[in-house]
């Protein structure tokens, strides 16, 4: 692994671009930690707040016991224990607003205000504070006070209706999909409240960032769609029903590659590369959409050529023919990847847990010519930093034990 990685090494003095902006990451599990694993990436000084004992839940996600979300999501921050359920631990909240940029919380909505800690009462200690509250379907609205899970906004927002299979059931995604997108809008949203601030003198504002709405932003027109051609799209696999030909496709050894030739041009090379330039003026297959419509006829064909040919013929066919041809990869090519390698889209880093000393992530995305990501540290073990933050505050060696003892850190 090491011998194929970019290996590099955490420096907490790296100079950073989001210096400055300090950030309180109340959430748990997915799509907070998203949020600020862009951020903190950029250099905020982001303090998780965990409950003593526990922390979030995102340790729980475990390979071999080793917190692998963990350790990938949460590099470059800080952790404080805090339990806002006792009144103490809501009066130390308090004060620490004061001294921050932005507080990001994933509580049910209405959790916050039950413990007297309302965006009004926050903003009331600190004005200046963006307070981002992320839910499953949003602070407003019929389902505002549903819990939201994100398979269950992947089902809701038409996700799992298009993916997949006709002749078979609807297909969730392998991975935390709705929470993901939903924290890479929310570090968006977290700078455009932050630049309000810090150029225009603008108070703090309230972000209300539903996991529902971010998905079924990027899922297409399929609203406007609908509402003109009164159909619902059948699942097609890896098949699209606006453009042809797309598709994954086996090969002679077994192996698969994938094609998107939606650009008449690129579709024009593919012909002349398989050996059948007869079909470009063919009416069946003239234009995208004669193509899309006739996809039962052009895709077999496709499908023939590429099983008559392993993977690497294939490739290195549509590769000198310039057509957009890629290898279906799983996660042990991809971390064997010449290009990955290159490129250094994954990074070798210390880790103090596993058997290696190492451990491997993505790199920062994306990549700023003048200003770029650092990896400043590992992620914290749970309340890391009380000392730190909490000496902030004045509290003391003796006091902070006292607390501990009381379990409110």
């Amino acid at each position: 692994m090491t011998k194929i990685l970019s290996r590099e090494e955490f420096d907490p003095d790296a100079k950073v671009p989001l210096e400055g902006i300090r950030v309180l990451d109340l959430s748990r599990l997915v799509s907070g930690n998203m949020v600020t694993h862009v951020l903190a990436d950029y250099g905020a000084d982001v303090v998780k707040i965990e409950k003593p004992g526990s922390g979030d839940d995102l340790r729980n996600w475990t390979t071999d016991g080793v917190s692998t979300h963990w350790k990938v999501y949460c590099r470059n921050k800080k952790s404080i224990s805090l339990d806002l359920r006792k009144v103490k631990g809501r009066e130390i909240l308090l004060k620490l607003v004061e001294r921050f940029d932005v507080l990001v919380e994933n509580f049910k909505p209405g959790t916050l205000e039950k413990w007297g800690l309302g965006p009004d009462v926050l903003q009331e200690k600190n004005p200046k504070l963006t307070v981002v509250r992320i839910s499953g379907w949003g602070q407003t609205g019929p389902w505002s006070h549903k819990p939201g899970f994100g398979s269950l906004v992947e089902a809701m927002s038409g996700f799992a209706a298009m993916n997949g299979f006709g002749d078979r059931p609807p297909v969730l995604p392998p991975l935390a999909m709705a929470d993901m997108i939903a924290g890479l809008y929310g570090a968006f949203s977290v700078m455009v409240a932050v630049r309000e601030v810090e150029q225009k003198d603008g108070e703090g504002q309230v972000i209300d960032l539903s996991l529902f709405e971010p998905i079924l932003s990027i899922l297409g027109p399929m609203s406007a769609i609908h509402s003109i051609s009164k159909e619902v799209p059948l699942r097609t696999g890896s098949l699209s029903n606006t453009t042809a030909p797309r598709n994954v496709y086996q090969c002679k050894d077994g192996k698969f590659v994938a094609l998107s030739a939606s650009m008449q041009a690129m579709f024009e090379r593919l012909m002349r590369a398989m050996g059948r330039a007869e079909l470009i003026d063919d009416p069946k297959f003239k234009t995208n959409t004669d193509r899309v419509q006739n996809n039962h006829l052009l895709d077999p064909i496709v499908a023939d050529f590429m099983m008559a040919k392993t993977q690497k013929e294939c490739l290195a066919i549509f590769e000198e023919a310039d057509v957009t041809v890629g290898a279906v990869a799983d996660v042990a090519q991809l971390m064997e990847s010449h290009y990955v390698r290159e490129r250094g889209s994954l990074v070798d880093l210390p880790d103090k847990h596993t058997k290696s000393g190492r451990i491997p992530m993505h790199a920062a995305v994306p990549r700023m010519s003048g200003t770029p990501a650092q990896m400043r540290n590992e992620a914290p073990e749970i309340g890391e930093h009380n000392t730190l933050i909490y000496g902030e505050l004045g509290l003391s060696s003796p006091e902070l034990t006292i607390l501990k003892e009381d379990g409110v850190i």
